[in-house]
């Protein structure tokens, strides 16, 4: 009897084994999916900004994920070279409370920047890096000549001298 119930549970088992391997995937032709991906890659800016590298301007590019206005470009110039680049020894003479700044364009060629501290208290070095980064970040073929204006200040209009 116990052999019986032995065989019964075995074949109830093999049954139950064929039903569920029954339910696989199965096999089938290609299926088209379309013509793969095409089309240009989202390519990442670069925006330019001017450091200080032994005692002389230095270009150097960051990437950037979103186009930037000039006075966030300028923003990041107070704010310092990132802690790479101060590995590579680059600095700023541009002081944090320089900013915000604004940026307008004039005309055709001239830029104003306007700090929120005396231009005039700004060293040569600081003046040359809101110019060159400010004239970076300006569209045109030719470079613009610009202005800092600060607390009743102004120093320009200047050209970048690199």
């Amino acid at each position: 009897m116990r052999t019986g119930l032995a065989r019964r549970m075995l074949a109830a088992g093999l049954v139950s084994l064929v039903a569920v391997a029954g339910c696989g995937v199965q096999p089938s032709d290609v299926i088209p999916a379309g013509a793969p991906p095409s089309g240009r890659v989202a390519p990442i800016m670069k925006i330019t900004l001017y450091l200080v590298k032994n005692g002389r301007l230095s270009a150097v590019t960051r990437p950037s994920d979103r186009p930037m206005f000039r006075a966030d470009t300028l923003a990041l110039l107070a704010g310092g070279p990132t802690a790479r680049e101060q590995t590579h020894g680059f600095t700023t003479d541009v002081p944090p409370e320089a900013g915000p700044f604004s940026v307008t364009a004039e005309s055709a060629g001239h830029v104003e920047v306007t700090l929120s501290t005396p231009a005039g208290e700004l060293s040569t070095l600081a003046v040359e890096q809101i110019v060159c980064t400010a004239a970076a970040a300006t569209a045109s073929e030719s470079p613009p000549r610009v202005t800092i204006v600060g607390a009743g200040q102004s120093v320009g209009p200047r050209n970048c001298p690199g």
